[in-house]
């Protein structure tokens, strides 16, 4: 045995055992998943990456994603045997006062993006790798699966979309211990059937015996060397490995050993298979010194070209305000799932090529690799129909929880599509991405907003959300008018109103057609623009209300649970206002979009209805 080969053996042992005294300390976590993978993370951190391990943030750093975040132990261990933190940190595992959690956050300095959500540190490699292109940097993306992983769909996903930018600068490994949580995993160890799977997707596909340091030592070797492709190690494990009485066994995940006599008996097993002390390779440093991102100046956004009166989609107007976004910031990128034409981001692909990333028909994809671009220092613009978003909201909820800096998109939302029926409708979006904490959900009515709030999401650090629609609406705002995120326009006011009217989006036409009708017959009532749903702009909705005797009517293009109605209702709960909420309140069905919106209760002729009823009109 080389040197080298004999000090990455007692490193994995060392890992091994600093994962089952961490484990049993907290009482909790998963150190057979862990001791199946010591091998590959040992090998991997001090005998192939490059990284500075006292600056983890490093731009030129090889990264290294968890996607099996529940083998956070192992990596815990690795940072501290790299020297970022001391060793005895270990023994804080899931403590409340520690970073070291139960699964991976960007809390640490050394995580891009939350895993433990199985299926997705992959999709986020993706773009981790991608970004290297962006940067003009020669770092490596490494990402470890475990094998019963591969039953979460979007790892497919995320093979088709790495073969398809020929992502050769990203390598996954797949810890292969055949036993799953409850069971054996869908193919156990049958290894040609796993590879011949990788291989079918066009990586480049190679199977080792995951605890011979050499055999991994030559399978990295030859993912570095490979071009055009990403490359697949398939690593045979054994579950439990170096414990004689849990290796291999069934019954064990996610329960670690008893602190006390089991866990020291544990220990000394694996003490015991250190081998002489060998020096430990030095860590590999980066290539070159990293680059910072270049600031951009806003101020060079060119003004909506529109004047009052234009029609024009709020989706149109998105795809128009990135593209010129793009040439202000260099750090703007573009995703799209095969609907650039009807979301308008080809706009973006037309005039930055470069930044242009297609994901086909793969949105979990599409937000997984948005996660990891925006974790390496991107500006990830990311654009589908909403309805569609809601497939990966799983994505979502993570990149929350990672607390990146994702911006997206949802067109062709609301019973306002017409014709194309329920299947199209996003009816439950603002709900979701409301309920992610940090989101700033917004939903211009017309191109001037649209555009100036792509600006304002990109300038605005953290997870953005704006809902675009599909008809046509006039622009009703001066070039030149602002829409700070948390704010809102008031649109008709008088001393004599009876009602305050909130609506976004296309429904703020209903609301001017209402206002109309109600001027008509003699009564004044209020109208606000919420262009922005989270955060609202509380000030103004309690001062409406207090001018308005408490009557306040909401009208949006959306589910009844967890949208424009319940966010002005949080808003105005402590002046003790109730709000009357006109939604969609059942399953939509095709039709012309003026007709539907009649039918399903938001219309101008319900808005009237509901002042009259609320104002005793």
């Amino acid at each position: 045995m080389s040197t080298s080969v004999a000090a990455l053996h007692n490193i994995a042992t060392q890992l091994r055992i600093d994962s089952v005294r961490s484990t049993s300390a907290a009482g909790s976590g998963h150190p057979t998943t862990c001791l199946s993978a010591a091998e590959i993370v040992a090998t991997l951190f001090f005998g192939e990456m490059r990284f500075d391990p006292a600056d983890p943030h490093n731009p030129d750093n090889d990264r290294f994603v968890l996607s099996k975040g529940h083998a956070a132990p192992i990596l815990y261990a690795a940072w501290a045997e790299a020297g970022l933190f001391p060793r005895e940190d270990l023994l804080k595992l899931r403590q409340i006062g520690s970073d070291l959690e139960g699964h991976p956050t960007p809390r640490l300095p050394f995580v891009d993006v939350a895993t433990g959500s199985l299926g997705q540190g992959i999709c986020a490699a993706i773009g981790i790798a991608l970004n290297a292109r962006r940067i003009g940097s020669g770092y490596r993306t490494y990402v470890l699966l475990g094998d019963g992983e591969m039953a979460e769909g979007s790892v497919w996903e995320a093979a088709d979309v790495a073969i398809a930018h020929k992502l050769g600068n990203l390598c996954a490994i797949i810890d292969v211990n055949a036993l799953g949580q409850s069971q054996p995993t869908q193919f156990g160890h049958r290894m040609d059937e796993i590879a011949a799977r990788w291989h079918a997707f066009g990586w480049h596909t190679m199977v080792v015996d995951g605890h011979d340091v050499e055999a991994l030592e030559h399978a990295y070797a030859e993912a570095r060397a490979t071009t055009g492709q990403p490359s697949m190690i398939l690593a045979r494990t054994l579950k439990g490995k170096g414990l004689a009485a849990i290796e291999g066994k069934d019954g064990w995940h996610g329960k670690p050993l008893k602190k006390g006599e089991e866990a020291d008996k544990a220990i000394a097993e694996l003490e015991k298979q250190m081998g002489p002390a060998a020096p430990r390779p030095e860590i590999r440093r980066p290539a070159r010194a990293g680059r910072p991102d270049p600031t951009a100046d806003y101020s060079k956004m060119p003004a909506p070209a529109y004047k009052k009166g234009d029609a024009v989609a709020t989706r149109e107007a998105w795809g128009t305000a990135l593209a010129a976004l793009g040439g202000v910031d260099p750090r703007v990128v573009s995703l799209d799932a095969d609907v650039k034409n009807s979301t308008y981001s080809d706009k973006f692909e037309k005039a930055h090529p470069d930044r242009f990333f297609e994901n086909f028909i793969a949105e979990q994809a599409m937000v997984g690799a948005s996660m990891g671009l925006a974790a390496r220092g991107a500006i990830p613009f990311a654009s589908t129909f909403a309805c569609f978003l809601t497939r990966a909201a799983d994505f979502i909820r993570m990149a929350g929880i990672s607390a990146v800096n994702v911006k997206l998109a949802g067109s062709h939302a609301g019973i306002s599509i017409g014709e194309d029926g329920p299947s199209q409708m996003a009816l439950e979006d603002l709900a979701m991405m409301r309920a992610v904490p940090g989101c700033a959900v917004l939903y211009p009515c017309d191109g001037v907003s649209a555009e100036r709030l792509v600006a304002e999401m990109a300038e605005r650090p953290g997870m953005a959300y704006m809902r675009t629609s599909r008809p046509k609406t006039p622009v009703i705002y001066d070039a030149g008018e602002r829409f700070p995120i948390g704010g809102s326009k008031v649109l008709r006011q008088s001393a004599a109103d009876a009602a305050t009217v909130v609506a976004a989006g296309v429904t703020v036409f209903e609301a001017l057609k209402a206002y109309d009708r109600l001027q008509a017959e003699g009564i004044s009532i209020r109208v606000i623009d919420a262009y922005s749903v989270q955060p609202i702009d509380g000030k103004t909705m309690i001062e409406a209300a207090a001018a308005t005797r408490g009557v306040i009517v909401t009208v949006e293009d959306h589910y009844a649970a967890g949208g424009i109605g319940d966010a002005v209702s949080e808003a105005v709960a402590s002046a003790g206002v109730v709000v009357r909420r006109l939604a969609v309140r059942e399953i939509p069905r095709s039709g012309q979009p003026d007709e539907l919106l009649d039918r399903y209760g938001i219309s101008a002729r319900h808005i009237v209805n509901a002042v009259k009823g609320a104002a005793g009109a």
